[in-house]
């Protein structure tokens, strides 16, 4: 493995670069978990940034944070009786349901994945 060097001062210092990946977009549960690898894991979040693998796992995360949160949500519904017909009848019921449903699902799916 050759490594080339640049001179600054009277140092030599070696040229690393990180290898270039696609970058997919990160979303709110990507930079939630990037945000907690900084200021609780920052040997994790070193680890991950030098090797190149930081973009991968926040955009995995992400995905696998929208995944679990829609099926959880989905799984409440049915469970709580939370149904179309309901959302006709009294409107705003459903969207105090809903939103219970969601909020309890992201705290489930942030405690899971994103701080852990």
């Amino acid at each position: 493995m050759e490594i080339s060097y640049s001179q600054c001062g009277d140092y030599l210092i070696p040229d690393l670069i990180l290898p270039e990946a696609e970058q997919q977009p990160i979303g709110k549960y990507g930079r939630m978990r990037k945000r907690y690898l900084k200021d609780h894991r920052p040997v994790m979040y070193s680890s991950l940034l030098l090797s190149g693998e930081l973009h991968q796992h926040l955009y995995e995360i992400d995905q696998a944070c929208a995944d679990r949160i829609e099926l959880i949500t989905q799984q409440m519904k049915v469970q709580e009786g939370v149904t179309e017909t309901l959302k006709a009848v009294d409107q705003m019921e459903w969207v105090r349901r809903m939103n219970s449903i969601q909020n309890r699902a992201e705290e489930i799916v942030l405690s899971e994945l994103v701080y852990c």
